[in-house]
């Protein structure tokens, strides 16, 4: 246990309103999880101020409360931390509280707009194999070895994540393989982690509604490998990065460790040759100082090809020998939301991804384009309250790449959904051409619509959403599993329904 007064030293121009010395025992910012001796963090959001649950806080025992107001009020005896900013302060505090969990357990951190679900995965699995007890965080869930935990951010906020890193000690966890969004590294959530491994896959236009400018939301995924870079407490430091991208010379520029590059197109420390897609899987060649791999593997697509190169150069620098790695890989299946087949017994194809971003987009629709014996067939949306931009750019992308494409509700949240379809449609029109396209503001009948004009040989695209199984309206959010929806779809289909 610490005192607060030892918290309050850490931070410049910190005050202390009540007893300093009282001692802790864990720092919340959720009251309900608030037990005898917590400090209760007072965060202030959009929709809940924790200012208004202190006295629940303090009925579960806690015994100091952190605000960055100066008028706050608290119940007898209850002693206040006050700082300048929230963010900053918890970014020091935390790790220091928790005696730095993450130097207990080897972590390697991906960061990029797009596949760092699939490559923790695949990381995941060659780490197992290797006899090591991983943990996992990520979009779709956190793992404990085996145990399943639910997750509401890629990167959780530091409280969170301190919280996960100290239940994975406590479970003898060797080594932790995290996704590192953009807004955890721009907020510090991640401050207090030592990194062993970090690896950036690519940098496509996302998040331009958090970060502004392209260059700022570069800028912050750069962090990771500042933070690798430095000397820790742990031996061994890499950069893994995909040569192949604009952004790997800013990428390397700020990694200053060991490094080991992955390409296609050029001739990196991992290069993949020879590449062969087809609908059931593909198979390439990785060349790099080990001699060659020739993988054969049941993913598909060139996004899985980086994704690959990507999971291999950090077991790799995890010390993983490559024949186990290249075993491991080889009986890769999938991971859910991502590229994944809807398996019926129907004469056409139907795959679900997360695909959500202009990249994301177009990785997904050119191998479809390359399985599909006939027409690919487009279900997609996207997100109200972010980034606006990208809209039209991904109904150009969509429209060029697909032969028939419906747009429809991914996330509507606080806008209109129909008012989103209008900036898809201004993409969907530039390169549509005399392509059929629809506007279905129900993501349900959008589904339905897809399944019912299918013909044998075709591929069903049903992108943006992937493993998620909400929809977020702007009153509420309801269940909605695009997985689900397409096999209620394709069994109305083979009773006659649609």
């Amino acid at each position: 246990m610490k005192t607060l007064e030892e918290l309050a030293l850490l931070i410049p121009n910190a005050k202390i309103v009540g007893n300093g010395s009282v001692k802790l025992t864990t720092i919340e910012h959720d009251s309900r999880k608030c037990i005898v001796g917590s400090l209760f963090v007072c965060f202030e959001g959009a929709h809940v101020d924790g200012h208004s649950f202190i006295d629940q806080a303090v009925g579960r025992g806690a015994v100091a409360i952190m605000t960055t107001r100066t008028d706050v009020s608290a119940p007898d005896g209850i002693s206040i931390l006050i700082v300048p900013d929230m963010l900053s302060s918890l970014a020091v505090i935390v790790p220091y509280f928790y005696d730095y969990p993450s130097k207990r357990m080897r972590v390697i951190g991906i960061t990029g707009t797009n596949g760092k679900t699939t490559t923790t995965y695949m990381i995941r699995s060659v780490l197992s194999n290797a006899g090591l007890k991983v943990g996992l965080i990520g979009t779709i869930q956190i793992l404990i070895g085996e145990e399943m935990f639910p997750i509401h951010n890629t990167t959780p906020n530091v409280i969170d994540l301190q919280h996960i890193f100290v239940s994975m000690v406590e479970r003898n966890v060797d080594v932790v393989v995290m996704e590192v969004s953009s807004h955890a590294l721009a907020e510090n959530r991640v401050s207090g982690v030592e990194f062993d491994t970090a690896v950036f896959t690519n940098l496509t236009q996302d998040h331009l509604d958090y970060h502004g400018t392209m260059e700022a939301y570069r800028a912050a995924k750069a962090k990771l490998f500042e933070a690798v870079s430095r000397k820790g407490d742990k031996a061994g430091k890499t950069a893994v990065i995909n040569l192949d991208d604009e952004a790997a010379e800013f990428m390397l520029e700020h990694a200053t460790c060991n490094r080991i590059t992955y390409g296609v197109e050029r001739n990196a420390d991992l290069h993949a040759a020879d590449v062969d897609v087809h609908s059931g899987g593909m198979k390439f060649k990785i060349r790099g100082a080990f001699g060659v791999m020739n993988m054969t593997l049941h993913v598909t697509g060139l996004f899985n090809v980086y994704n690959v190169l990507a999971a291999t150069g950090a077991c790799l620098a995890e010390k993983v020998e490559p024949e186990l790695i290249h075993h491991t890989l080889e009986h890769f299946k999938s991971v859910p939301g991502r590229f994944e087949r809807i398996y019926a017994d129907v004469p056409f194809t139907v795959i679900v991804d997360y695909a959500h971003t202009p990249d994301g987009v177009e990785n997904v629709l050119t191998t479809a384009r390359q399985i599909a014996k006939r027409r690919v067939i487009t279900v997609f949306g996207c997100g109200g309250d972010r980034d606006r931009t990208k809209r039209p750019i991904m109904g150009r992308l969509a429209a060029r790449l697909s032969d028939v494409v419906l747009a429809t509700s991914d996330n509507p949240r606080t806008e209109e959904p129909a008012a989103i379809l209008d900036e898809i449609e201004v993409g969907i029109r530039e390169a549509i051409g005399d392509k059929p396209y629809e506007k279905i503001v129900d993501r349900r009948a959008a589904i339905n619509r897809a399944v019912e004009i299918a013909d044998a040989g075709d591929v069903i695209m049903i992108l943006g959403k992937g493993h998620e199984d909400y929809q977020i309206l702007k009153d509420r959010t309801i269940h909605f599993d695009d997985r689900e929806e397409a096999r209620v779809a394709i069994n109305n289909k083979l009773l006659g329904r649609v």
